[in-house]
């Protein structure tokens, strides 16, 4: 009982905390389209290319959900930390398990918007473009696992945000790197050996996207993905990197709570 009233708390703050920051959201779900749009035109020297837009824009919903669902469990914990409140959580009979998930599932909550404001931007786009959005159930299966891989990254910050404490940067970067390198905006088939092969290996949203590329641009199955590394890895690597999550938090809590470190900042 304990631990789903810790669980429902953490929810209901983190949404809390999305409606007293709406304006904060709502400049999220003007300047994200608006970004996606500059990125098209600049790909396509000046023009909304039809070839374009759908390709990127599968890429571009992946990349805000995985930005605005690390930060928001990031801030909200790095916040905890110099508040104090963290280390008085751990002083409750609150598992801490239970707390992270609940960060982790308002923060999916809070980043649904910003993605389907640039969906509904490219949707509009492509429709005016002369195209249509394509559907495809299918397309669950790769959201689902860009979903958990991101909720396992978002762990691995916080396990090492217990410790370390300044490393703000790190989650920047981070999503510089898949804006470049990820296959988010050029697919990782387009790019050299290496670098495809590190994306699809660590990337969160690397597999999701290159599977969402061949069930709605290609018309193929989930079970013939002809790019990337097959059904089998883009279940797998989520999976691998949650439960690589979980162990490193696990681990780096234990040694914050060791050096009794968890309210330093």
């Amino acid at each position: 009982m304990t631990f789903v009233r810790g669980f429902a708390a953490e929810v209901r703050k983190g949404l809390l905390n999305l409606l007293a920051g709406w304006r904060e959201a709502l400049l999220e779900m003007i300047t994200f389209p608006l970004f996606y749009l500059l990125i098209v035109l600049f790909m396509g020297r000046g023009q909304l290319r039809a070839d374009l837009l759908l390709p990127v824009l599968l890429g571009m919903v992946a990349l805000t959900f995985i930005h605005e669902q690390v930060n928001r469990v990031f801030w909200s914990y790095l916040g905890d930390i110099q508040s104090g409140v963290l280390e008085q959580t751990y002083l409750t009979p609150l598992p801490s398990a239970a707390s992270i998930l609940g960060r982790q599932v308002a923060a999916v909550i809070a980043a649904v918007p910003t993605a389907l404001a640039v969906l509904a931007t490219g949707a509009v786009a492509i429709t005016l473009q002369g195209g249509r959005l394509p559907v495809d159930a299918q397309v669950i299966v790769p959201l689902a696992a860009i979903v958990l891989g991101t909720c396992g990254l978002a762990l691995i910050l916080c396990g090492l945000t217990l410790v370390f404490k300044r490393i703000e940067i790190i989650t920047q970067v981070s999503v510089a790197v898949y804006a470049i390198a990820g296959g988010t905006l050029v697919p990782l088939a387009a790019m050299p050996d290496p670098i495809a092969f590190l994306s699809r290996l660590v990337v969160p949203i690397a597999p999701g996207i290159e599977a969402m590329r061949d069930i709605l641009l290609g018309g193929h199955s989930l079970a013939a993905l002809p790019t990337g590394w097959g059904l089998g890895w883009l279940l797998a690597q989520p999976l691998l990197i949650t439960a690589v999550g979980v162990v490193l938090f696990n681990r780096l809590e234990n040694l914050a709570r060791h050096r009794g470190t968890l309210g330093r900042y």
